[in-house]
């Protein structure tokens, strides 16, 4: 770490020792404060005292949320906070497993290696845009429809982002009823000692990646401003995987008054990314980087504006008031079908074949108004947080259409979409969590969270009878939940709760895929709940975090093979059964060795989950199965990631291992993939990173990375949907340097 020294005069034993605070408080700002001073009075002697130096080293990297933050009430549940700036990492491509190493447990699906988005999930969930969690930016939603389809398309460099702020479902109650928990990227912010400042962060890589990130903020008066412009281009590490990648982002905000404060922000994210197209296992093993598509292209253009006021009533009460909106498309033209069908020239019209067009059309609206109120209760002292949400969204799904049989991005169409439809969802949502000082180490926490909302889907089907379109899906859920914080000691604490969770049927879920598909008109959102009970204590240089978590997923859906009365069979989606996931996650921070020039520490973050169907049925084609007992798709019974980070100076090199286990691609846990690798196990992996920082004075930085030092040839997962189903095959080795300027 740098070190910096500074003289000052003594004129009193008084004044020294202000001024000294001062310095601890203001930093670098510390000499312009309490510099020598001049005097009109010649009568007071000074003496110069020595050189003073002061050093300050992050003991662990992993903090904890704070129990009241903000308007939340954080204690007595697991939560971590990643500050970029203290970690060796990928920012140019947002390597996810170096970005969450330090989170245990968390489950990648690593199929685009260009950065285009964040595909996690933690204890058994879909990681899939990791839409099982409630996904923010600085406190905002940014999941692209809720009730219609919780993917977050939205995807803002990580270059943007100061810190990662992530707590398991067990907050479930008061940010959304999230299986998978929130999520939020937290932006930089302005330098607000200055009235202008710009930073500048230029990447170059393998695989012909170039990025660029400029950003500039300041503060005049009582406004404060910030803003970046972004862009990236990458021809991927397959063939046919080019991409490139926009986004912007501004904040202004007005400090009216010490107590209130106004701030508007408007984000957005798109990018372009052309879609190889899955491999079989025999296509994956012969060349991983090789495609079977050149024509399909994936193009999601996001924007998400919102309003936030901050009122702070009185020294005990505070109001938190947000407007927001997710705006935007997901497009995607592509051939959909298996690796084994190959997209070639029609040798009669001298053409391709045309290529199906999808469009989806967000219009996601949120206000939620919460409080925080600090009392005192007798002896005992206490935090209630409450509040109200009011969401309404429209997703305008168009499917199926008939576009071109050209090559580029064309979202044209010779024919209309033969599914065009809207999921429209209006709910409200009322929460209120009591935080409970019973003494000065014991506190308990119960909340609740009721929903009552109702999606309506209304629209057209081509090949399917209107008279079964028209789906009403109510959710009424009255969700209740607790948790308690104990201090053993000033530095270690027990923490635990159990807090209920659902997950409303999406979109996807009630669409027929064909006409031999019928729908269950009584789907049933998924319920469940979360729980654990960990401990969490720091010495000297060691952080400790260890959770035991159980999370029950009633109402899987899926699909059954039921028989008409004619004898006919056809294919029924409805609920299937109920899975559970209980296990461990385990956090290790150590400093190894530390003197005054070298700094050596190290981390383990490593998970088991047993992840395994508790009932339920499935169909195979031509019968049902049950798949009770079985493991849950995408779900590793291990994960574990350690580095080895060596700081000298202002320079740092860290070292990274990871290992996921074995996992399924569907519930039937079949162990011989398909001949056209839709179905099978998803392999064991390993893989070695290597990432260096070097801050060359205040203004310049350093960053390099190279990815899979060992070239391991590797996926994560067998999608079943998009981007279509198959062997996706990850990166191999690659490096990145990035270059940053601040001024």
């Amino acid at each position: 770490m740098p070190q910096r020294s500074f003289p000052y005069t003594k004129k009193h034993p008084r004044r020294s020792v202000t001024g000294f605070l001062l310095y601890l408080v203001l930093g670098q700002y510390a000499p312009v404060a309490i510099g020598q001073q001049k005097t009109d009075s010649d009568s007071i002697r000074t003496h110069t005292l020595n050189q003073i130096t002061v050093k300050g080293v992050r003991s662990t990297v992993v903090e904890s949320l704070p129990d009241v933050h903000g308007t939340y009430l954080m204690g007595g549940k697991r939560s971590e906070v990643i500050r970029l700036s203290d970690i060796d990492v990928n920012v140019a491509e947002k390597n996810p497993r170096q970005v969450f190493a330090r989170i245990p447990g968390v489950f990648i699906y690593d199929m685009d290696g260009t950065g285009n988005q964040i595909n996690i999930a933690t204890r058994g969930l879909d990681p899939h845009r990791s839409w099982e969690n409630n996904i923010r930016q600085n406190g905002i939603i940014t999941n692209s429809d809720m009730y219609g389809y919780p993917a977050s398309h939205y995807s803002p460099p990580m270059e943007s982002i100061d810190r990662i702020e992530f707590v398991r479902g067990m907050g479930s109650l008061q940010y959304g009823a999230q299986f998978g928990g929130m999520l939020n990227y937290v932006t930089k912010g302005a330098d607000t000692l200055r009235r202008f400042s710009f930073q500048t962060l230029n990447s170059v890589g393998t695989y012909g990646l170039l990025s660029t990130y400029n950003a500039i903020g300041g503060r005049v008066g009582k406004w404060t401003y910030y803003a970046y412009y972004y862009r990236r281009h990458s021809n991927g590490y397959r063939e046919n995987s080019k991409s490139d990648a926009e986004a912007q982002f501004g904040r202004l905000h007005f400090q009216a008054t010490k107590r209130l404060e106004l701030t508007a922000e408007l984000g957005r994210s798109t990018y372009t990314y052309q879609i190889p197209g899955p491999l079989t296992d025999v296509l994956f093993a012969q060349d991983p980087r090789q495609s079977t598509r050149s024509r399909n292209y994936f193009n999601p253009d996001i924007y998400v504006p919102s309003l936030k006021l901050a009122w702070q009533i009185s020294d005990r009460t505070s109001l938190l008031w947000t407007t927001s909106a997710v705006l935007g498309a997901r497009n995607s033209v592509q051939i959909d079908a298996f690796a084994t069908i190959p997209d070639t020239i029609n040798r009669m019209t001298g053409q391709y074949r045309p290529r199906q067009v999808d469009v989806d059309h967000f219009n996601s609206y949120t206000t939620e108004a919460r409080i925080l109120h600090q009392y005192k209760l007798g002896s005992a002292g206490g935090a209630l947080a409450a509040g109200i949400q009011l969401m309404r969204t429209d997703l305008h799904r168009q499917q199926l259409g008939v576009g071109s049989t050209g090559s580029d991005f064309d979202l044209s169409l010779s024919a209309p979409f033969k599914r065009d439809l809207h999921y429209r969802t209006k709910n409200i949502a009322f929460f209120a969590e009591n935080n409970l000082n019973l003494t000065d180490r014991l506190t308990i926490s119960p909340g609740f969270r009721i929903e009552n909302g109702t999606t309506e889907m209304r629209g057209t089907i081509t090949y399917y009878d209107p008279a079964n379109l028209p789906t009403n899906i109510s959710h009424q859920f009255a969700l209740l939940g607790v948790n308690a914080n104990y201090k053993l000691t000033d530095e270690v604490k027990l923490y635990g709760g159990w807090s209920q969770a659902y997950r409303p049927v999406v979109f996807k879920d009630i669409i027929p895929a064909s006409t031999y598909e019928q729908i269950d008109k009584n789907l049933k959102d998924a319920y469940g709940y979360n729980a654990e009970l960990g401990i969490e204590g720091r010495w000297q240089g060691v952080h400790i975090n260890l959770t035991i978590f159980d999370l029950l997923y009633r109402n899987r859906l899926g699909t059954l093979l039921l028989t008409n009365p004619d004898g006919t069979s056809y294919i029924f989606r409805t609920n299937i059964g109920d899975s559970r996931s209980t296990g461990i996650e385990a956090l290790f921070e150590s400093q190894l060795i530390r003197t005054d020039k070298v700094l050596i520490s190290g981390f383990s973050s490593t998970a088991f989950n047993h992840a395994r169907y508790i009932n339920g049925q499935v169909s195979t084609g031509s019968e049902n199965r049950s798949v009770k007992g079985n493991q849950v798709e995408s779900a590793p019974r291990w994960t574990t990631r350690n580095g080895l980070t060596a700081r000298f100076g202002t320079a740092s090199l860290t070292l990274q291992y990871s290992y996921v286990s074995q996992t399924f691609s569907d519930p039937l846990n079949t162990t011989v993939a398909s001949a056209n690798g839709a179905i099978g196990p998803v392999p064991a992996y390993s893989l070695w990173d290597l990432n260096g920082t070097w801050h060359i004075g205040r203004q310049l930085t350093l960053r390099g990375s190279v990815n899979n030092l060992l070239n391991r040839q590797y996926f994560t997962k067998r999608p079943t949907f998009y981007p279509g189903p198959g062997v996706w095959p990850s990166d191999g080795s690659s490096a990145v340097l990035t270059v940053g300027l601040t001024f």
